[in-house]
């Protein structure tokens, strides 16, 4: 497996960690996304302990609003976050 592929499958390790601890194992609730949000992403994202912020961010992902966030809908988190560091190591 490629250094790439790797990275990849890992992302989807972390959401199924999560995701398998309630209800739809596939799918993350709002709490699933906040021990997610403030154990993987702690430096990544502001206010992940505020939450008004963790609802806002589960609100914006949460594109069908189901009260869960697919794979998909969470992709958009993920894509966010590599786009905001990819511009931070620019204005390094």
């Amino acid at each position: 497996m490629t250094k790439l592929e790797d990275h990849l499958e890992g992302i989807i390790n972390i959401f199924h960690h999560y995701s398998i601890r309630l209800g739809n194992y596939d799918t993350l609730n709002k709490c699933e996304l906040k021990k997610l949000i403030t154990k993987e992403l702690p430096n990544a994202l502001k206010n992940t302990k505020d939450q008004p912020s963790i609802d806002k961010v589960f609100q914006e992902l949460d594109a069908d609003k189901d009260g869960q966030v697919t794979f998909e809908e969470f992709v958009v988190l993920v894509s966010r976050v590599l786009k905001t560091a990819h511009e931070a190591i620019h204005q390094e």
